[in-house]
C-alpha cells in the first residue's frame, strides 16, 4: 500500500467540502498515519479521546469502500470511486474504555478501523486530536447501544456513518437498562453526566426494560435525565422507543406489545411525549417514524428490519434495520435544527 503526501489529502479533504485541520497535529503531536495499517484494518495507539479521521479512497482499479471502528461502529458509508481517481473524506470517532457497551468489556486499547465495502481500496489516512469537537451522546438500551456480536446492531452503532467530522457520537447506551438501572449504576448515568460540556446534545431513549416501572417513577427518571443533562450545559432530546415487530391481524401495530406499553399499563412514549412537552425538550417520536417504517413494509417486508429470520426476534435490529432507523433520527436532528447542516451526509 503505497504512501501519500498530507498535502495533497488536505487540499483533496477541502475540495471535497469536509473540514480541514493543521497540517501538524496539535500538542506538538505528529498525525498519525497510513504505516499504521494494512490492506483491510487500520491500528493506532492512542489513548481515550476524540480524534479527527481523514482518509484517501481509490486505487489503480475502481474501488468502494466503507470504514467500520471500534465496537462495529458504521463510521463512514461506502463510498465508490473510479479506478485511478481519489476521494476525500473524513470523520470524528470517539475512542473510550470501555470501547462498547458501558458494562461489557473493556475491548481494544487505542482505535481500531476496519475498511469494508466490495472493493476497498485506502489510499492515505490521517488521524489527529479533536480539537474542538461537537459531541452526541447516547443514552439507551440494547435497541441503541454498540452491540458486539453479529447480527444484532443498535441504531445508535449505526448513527455516526451520518456525521462529518467535527461531530461524534459517544454511544453510552446498554443492553437491559431501563431507567431506574441506568441511574442506578455508576457505570452509565454517573459516568457519562460529568462528560457532557456545553451544547453536547443527549440523546434519551430508555422503555424497553421498564416493564416493571410505574408511570410515576418512569417520569421522575426521565425529568431526572432531563436536569443531569441541563446541569451540565447539554442539550438533552427525549427519543420515544423504537417498535417491536407485533402485528395485528390488520396489519397495524396498534397493540401494547409494539408501542412499548408495561404490565402496569405504562404507555411509556406517551410518557416521554408528556415530559418533553412539559419540560420543553426537543422530541424525536422514534415510536411513531419506525411505526410507519413497518406497517408500510408489512408483515413480510419488515422482518429484514429485525432479527426475525435469524432469530425469532422482533425486538432487536439488523444491520440494515439500525441503518434504517438511525437515518430517522439523522433526519430529525436536522429538521429540528439540533445539528449543523454541514456537519451531517447527506446519505
Amino acid at each position: 500500500m503505497r504512501r501519500f503526501n498530507l498535502a495533497v489529502l488536505a487540499a483533496l479533504t477541502l475540495s471535497a467540502g469536509a473540514i480541514a485541520v493543521p497540517a501538524q497535529a496539535h500538542a506538538g503531536q505528529r498525525p498519525l498515519g497510513i504505516e499504521n495499517c494494512t490492506a483491510t484494518a487500520c491500528h493506532f495507539d492512542v489513548p481515550p479521546g476524540t480524534y479527527d479521521v481523514q482518509v484517501l479512497l481509490g486505487g489503480d482499479t475502481g474501488s468502494s469502500t466503507s470504514v467500520s471502528g471500534e465496537t462495529r461502529r458504521a463510521l463512514l458509508p461506502e463510498t465508490s470511486v473510479p479506478a485511478g481517481e481519489r476521494a476525500a473524506r473524513a470523520f470524528t470517532v470517539n475512542v473510550r474504555t470501555p470501547e462498547g457497551e458501558p458494562t461489557g468489556p473493556e475491548g481494544t486499547p487505542g482505535l481500531d478501523l476496519a475498511l469494508g465495502g466490495s472493493a476497498p481500496a485506502l489510499a492515505g489516512i490521517r488521524v489527529t486530536p479533536a480539537r474542538h469537537p461537537r459531541q452526541i451522546f447516547l443514552v439507551g438500551d440494547s435497541t441503541v447501544c454498540d452491540q458486539a456480536a453479529d447480527p444484532y446492531t443498535g441504531w445508535g452503532q449505526q448513527l455516526p456513518q451520518y456525521f462529518r467530522m467535527g461531530l461524534s457520537v459517544a454511544n453510552y447506551a446498554d443492553s437491559g437498562e431501563s431507567t431506574v438501572s441506568y441511574l442506578g449504576n455508576p457505570q452509565l448515568w454517573a459516568t457519562v453526566q460529568p462528560r457532557i460540556h456545553r451544547g453536547d446534545l443527549v440523546l434519551i431513549q430508555l422503555a424497553h426494560n421498564d416493564k416493571t416501572t410505574d408511570e410515576a417513577t418512569y417520569r421522575t427518571n426521565l425529568e431526572t435525565l432531563v436536569a443531569g443533562v441541563r446541569d451540565k450545559g447539554g442539550v438533552p432530546v427525549l427519543v420515544t422507543p423504537i417498535v417491536r415487530r407485533w402485528f395485528n391481524t390488520d396489519g397495524t401495530l396498534n397493540n401494547g406489545t409494539a408501542l412499548l406499553v408495561n404490565g402496569l399499563g405504562v404507555n411509556h412514549p406517551e410518557v416521554i411525549r408528556s415530559v418533553a412537552a412539559a419540560e420543553d425538550v426537543p422530541l424525536v417520536d422514534l415510536t411513531a417514524k419506525t411505526k410507519a417504517v413497518v406497517e408500510s413494509l408489512g408483515v413480510e417486508g419488515s422482518k429484514a428490519l429485525y432479527l426475525y429470520n435469524e432469530k425469532r426476534d422482533n425486538t432487536h435490529t439488523s444491520v440494515h434495520g439500525a441503518t434504517v432507523y438511525a437515518s430517522l433520527v439523522r433526519d430529525e436532528l436536522l429538521a429540528q435544527h439540533l445539528v449543523p447542516k454541514g456537519l451531517v451526509r447527506a446519505n
